[in-house]
């Protein structure tokens, strides 16, 4: 996402602007951590697909065959889409969603017990930014899975619908971690402190019917309903309101939770820093990769981190 600035193919902003034919999608590059370089300056981004249709960004986590489960890569590219939407005043609104039939099934622990293990990651001139930090709305189509960072990426937008059949869990405590992004926030936010202490701390798997009663989804429909529903409200947005006034409400509508979402995400990592090579963790991949019941080493009266 280093110095991430939209770079429209040639005379793609400009139609845009004047107004693209209706459904049709004009694809954008943006200088991004992870992508590569194509002539003019594009860049091709290699973990999710960014579309222009009229003044509405549609942003896909695009490894469908891998149930668009979550990397480095990913978390960079989807960073650096954020940017060049934020930046670019002919988008109004964005749609995130997922290929394939699901939309985020979590880390890629393909790699086994190393999935959460302290790492160095690339540097990044610029720090990431999240969807709730963006200055348009971010509408959150959850077309299928939604597991772990799965759930807790879209609870960082500022709507969320809910294809009727997708699994939602934030499963992290039945790997030996624990849930990030401030989700100890923001779904205690949306959902109330019962629902959330019933999601986070036992991990079970919700549906989209389920996920609306909790107040985590605004709306639940068929999976052939979700993006057209998605699209009709971001639509709404770019044909029907003031962009400055939209950027002004939306900022005040974060603003008490905004102020602590650093801290929190802060807190979680410094935990998840400690739980990356603890033995839970190991045996919370092992055992998930090896469908069979967890065998967990750990106690809090002995295991606890110092300050907890």
């Amino acid at each position: 996402m280093a110095g991430s600035s939209p770079v429209a193919a040639k005379g793609a902003a400009k139609g845009a602007a004047k107004g693209a034919a209706k459904g049709a999608a004009i694809s954008i590059g943006v200088y991004a951590g992870g992508g590569r370089k194509k002539s003019g300056g594009r860049v091709a981004f290699e973990q999710i697909t960014l579309e222009i249709e009229g003044r509405v960004a549609v942003v896909t986590l695009n490894r469908p065959e891998q149930l668009n489960t979550w990397t480095d890569v990913m978390s960079s590219e989807l960073s650096a889409a954020m940017y060049a939407c934020d930046e670019d005043d002919n988008v109004r609104a964005i749609v995130v969603t997922g290929a394939g039939r699901a939309f985020c099934a979590g880390a890629d622990i393909s790699g086994g017990d190393s999935a959460f293990a302290p790492r160095q990651r690339a540097k990044q001139n610029r720090p990431p930014l999240w969807p709730y930090m963006v200055r348009k709305p971010v509408i959150a189509a959850i077309n299928g899975a939604a597991i772990g960072v799965g759930i807790t990426y879209p609870m960082l937008a500022d709507v969320r619908l809910v294809a009727e059949h997708a699994k939602i869990g934030f499963a992290m405590v039945r790997r030996g971690i624990l849930p990030e992004l401030a989700s100890h926030l923001t779904v205690a936010q949306v959902a109330g402190f019962s629902n959330a202490a019933d999601l986070l701390l036992t991990g079970r798997i919700v549906t989209g019917p389920a996920a609306v009663a909790m107040g985590l989804a605004s709306e639940c429909l068929p999976k052939d309903e979700l993006m057209p529903r998605a699209m009709a409200i971001a639509e709404d947005v770019a044909a029907n309101t003031a962009p400055v006034s939209v950027a002004l409400s939306k900022k005040l509508l974060w603003q008490g939770l905004a102020s602590k979402i650093p801290e929190m995400m802060q807190r979680e990592g410094e935990i998840l820093q400690f739980l990356g090579t603890s033995p839970d963790m190991k045996e919370g991949v092992l055992s998930f990769l090896e469908k069979r019941p967890p065998e967990w080493k750990m106690s809090v009266t002995e295991h606890m981190p110092e300050g907890y």
